[in-house]
């Protein structure tokens, strides 16, 4: 089709991509050079056109040649160009040598605004600036109700509250309820002098007593055993004679008394029927 019929078409039927304002009608189509409506700046009416696009920050140069126009999918050629402004000039000269030279003119200046533009999108990003957020209205509006339904339900429990205590105060109830009378007029009192009841703790006393000190070594006692007279004695009395008692000491005495020889009185006694009693004393 004839790029002066699809003009035509465009330019006095419809076209989904023409905005028409106050000031002028402007194309929306992202491959415009210039963003404005005419015949020479359309993308549609023009089998040989060529243009710039920015991807994530990178600028690519793109061309459209009427020998690709029966294949809609390889329609535009895509060329990356260097981020140095001079050095993409050079890359634009070279791919549109031989392109019109108001199209090429067009396709610079757009490079040239799009490069400032990106330079201040830098500085804005590295610039710390304040950043407006919205509040949202309607749930600032239902927690304010929230807030006002809450207080005004604590006011109607402090009401009853004091209404039941005046009631109890005067008696109205009589001995329906069995609480202690003193205690309840104690606590309106200091209700009204906005003091609370104190109670007094006794303070536990603490004391610290010395331990007892315990000698490590105690010495052992020797008992003797006194004799009795010779003659006269009966053997009752030589029962009753004291024995000798095993000493106490502690655990670590009766360990350091192994291996020694023990200091005990042993005594022995003989009885012979005609001379008496005999005594013998052996260490």
């Amino acid at each position: 089709m004839s790029d002066d019929v699809i003009w035509h078409c465009i330019r006095h039927n419809h076209c989904s991509f023409m905005t028409k304002i106050t000031t002028g009608i402007f194309c929306r189509n992202p491959y415009n050079a210039t963003g404005i409506c005419n015949r020479s700046s359309c993308p549609l009416a023009n089998s040989r056109y060529a243009t710039i696009r920015d991807h994530d920050g990178i600028f690519y140069l793109y061309m459209k040649t009427a020998e690709r126009a029966h294949l809609p999918n390889k329609l535009w050629e895509r060329v990356k160009l260097p981020r140095n402004y001079e050095k993409a000039m050079e890359v634009i000269n070279k791919h549109l040598e031989f392109w019109p030279k108001l199209l090429v003119h067009k396709i610079k200046q757009r490079l040239t605004k799009m490069t400032q533009y990106r330079i201040r999108m830098r500085k804005l990003q590295l610039k710390v600036r304040e950043k407006v957020m919205t509040m949202p209205r309607k749930e600032t509006q239902r927690h304010i109700r929230r807030m006002d339904k809450a207080e005004k339900a604590a006011q109607l429990e402090k009401n009853i509250e004091s209404e039941l205590k005046e009631r109890l105060k005067k008696g109205v109830y009589g001995d329906i309820y069995n609480y202690p009378f003193n205690q309840f007029e104690n606590i309106l009192e200091m209700e009204k002098d906005d003091k609370a009841p104190v109670e007094e703790e006794e303070e536990e006393e603490v004391e610290y007593v010395e331990g007892d000190e315990m000698d490590d070594m105690e010495d052992i006692e020797d008992f003797e055993v006194s004799d009795g007279d010779d003659g006269g004695t009966d053997e009752d009395d030589l029962l009753d004679e004291p024995v000798a008692k095993k000493p106490k000491g502690s655990g670590s005495d009766m360990r350091s008394n192994i291996g020694k020889k023990s200091k005990k009185l042993i005594t022995e006694v003989e009885r012979d029927d005609d001379t008496g009693i005999r005594r013998r004393t052996r260490m």
